[in-house]
């Protein structure tokens, strides 16, 4: 699958004018929320795992030098905390050029905080995608991460600004979380 999804993302799951539809964040969109909503939801998707296993070459990377962002594994066992947000349909146009590298929209069941459920939309970067990176170690991860620049900024203040957000968010993601330590230690040599 080539790197750029937005034409895919607008054929294989269209969503008609004045739809409202619930959108799932469990990275950049936690904390990156440059788009408008009519309402936000701390929530969890079951099922999933947030990895830092996919390229960026543009927003936190170039081609020669891509950064990792994250994505969702499929983990029978795991629950992925992030934010819900009610969005009107119009808004991923603007949506589908962001998560263009790699990210197609899947439909989830979605658990509030308050325990009701609804289904909504998650952007994942699967494993065919040409910007997948795959797995490697944090430290590995760090390593690359730090290193990494695109036209959003450092990646490394992708990762910070992520492991922040889940923190007020009260989630701990143990994989984030290496991964920042090892950041921070590599700042230090």
């Amino acid at each position: 699958m080539p790197a750029n999804t937005i034409e895919e993302n607008r054929r294989k799951n269209p969503i008609a004018d004045g739809d409202q539809v619930w959108l799932f964040g469990y990275g950049s969109l936690i904390f990156k929320v440059d788009f408008p909503y009519l309402e936000s939801r701390p929530a969890s998707i079951h099922g999933w795992s947030r990895r830092f296993w996919q390229g960026s070459h543009d927003h936190r990377g170039t081609r020669n030098h891509p950064g990792r962002v994250v994505t969702l594994i499929e983990d029978r066992d795991a629950v992925c905390g992030g934010i819900a947000y009610l969005v009107d349909a119009s808004v991923f146009s603007q949506l589908d050029v962001r998560e263009k590298n790699g990210y197609l929209r899947f439909t989830t069941e979605m658990n509030f905080a308050d325990g009701t459920h609804d289904k909504g939309l998650v952007y994942i970067a699967t494993p065919d995608n040409e910007a997948y990176m795959g797995e490697a170690s944090e430290c590995d991860i760090a390593r690359q991460i730090c290193c990494a620049e695109g036209t959003s900024g450092p990646n490394s203040e992708y990762l910070i600004e992520l492991a922040r957000s889940l923190r007020e968010l009260g989630l701990n993601d143990r994989h984030v979380f290496d991964i920042e330590m090892h950041i921070l230690q590599i700042r230090k040599e």
